[in-house]
């Protein structure tokens, strides 16, 4: 933040009054200081997605009849990362530019990395829950999931917007304390349902790639609630940021389509429903849940 200040002792220019405007422009562009290393970390991203795009859709390409309705779900998951990074790029660089902030591109940015955020929480939650390995639908949860979903974009959309779109300074407005609490609870609610699926999972599938997932959400947490306790200027939006990529990332790898996608879920599953008990039990309770 900058401020200017007129300062006169003559007691003959009491009366003056001084009209006009100033601009301020640092060495390397318009953006505030802690706005300015955002440009170079989301065009770090772009690239960082466009490499994780090219190992996706690879696998994608060679195995394509082996795709599950989930693997179509992280698809769209990269697809809006590769474009939200780029737009939050052209963003900064526009303002950088001009020293205005270019609000079409700002509103795209941000509708995208909600939409972005909504998937990649409710394919988590999902396959916390066992869908595309033991169930082939959510069943009579499927609607709550989507209300889970819908309400999360909404109160996320109307924060991004609020904070972002205009806005010149590299500070945070009043409003945001308001609208930071629903999003903010939402979120907690995610977690709680997706460690308590994972156990419920777990504990009737037995499953190598179940106990991976489930360390790597564990540390995610554990990293998340440390770095509240240290948050850095214009490193708290890129921490967020590093953060879902590594677990998309790690996604990715664990779900990735091969010959084994079908395959692996069907015979893994029968074994483990055949040692808990028979699978239309598994489902009813899970019904009731």
């Amino acid at each position: 933040m900058y401020n200017l200040y007129f300062i006169h002792c003559d007691p003959n220019l009491k009366h003056v009054v001084v009209e006009g405007k100033t601009v301020w422009k640092n060495p390397s562009g318009y953006l505030p200081g802690r706005m300015a290393p955002l440009m170079n970390f989301y065009g770090f991203m772009s690239m960082a997605f466009i490499i994780l795009g090219v190992f996706w859709f690879s696998q994608y390409a060679r195995f394509w009849r082996e795709v599950l309705p989930l693997q179509n779900c992280i698809t769209f998951v990269i697809t809006l990362g590769m474009f939200e990074m780029a737009l939050w790029y052209f963003d900064y660089a526009e303002f950088n530019e001009s020293g205005i902030r270019p609000v079409g591109i700002t509103i795209w940015a941000v509708t995208f990395g909600t939409v972005k955020r909504t998937v990649a929480r409710l394919i988590i939650l999902m396959v916390a829950m066992g869908y595309g390995v033991v169930r082939p639908t959510l069943g009579g949860i499927t609607s709550k999931v989507a209300m889970l979903g819908l309400t999360f974009f909404m109160a996320s959309e109307v924060l991004e917007l609020v904070e972002n779109v205009g806005a010149i300074s590299d500070l945070s407005g009043k409003a945001r304390l308001f609208l930071i609490l629903p999003v903010a609870l939402l979120d907690a609610f995610f977690i709680i349902w997706i460690f308590k699926s994972l156990s419920s999972t777990l504990n009737k599938l037995q499953l190598d790639i179940y106990r991976k997932f489930t360390n790597a959400l564990a540390v995610a947490v554990l990293v998340s609630v440390g770095w509240i306790c240290y948050e850095n200027a214009w490193i708290i939006p890129a921490f967020w940021q590093v953060l879902s990529f590594s677990l998309l990332c790690i996604i990715c790898v664990l779900w990735a389509p091969s010959q084994s996608s079908m395959s692996r879920s069907v015979p893994e599953a029968r074994s483990a429903h055949d040692s808990n008990g028979s699978a239309e039990a598994d489902l009813e309770e899970e019904k009731t849940e």
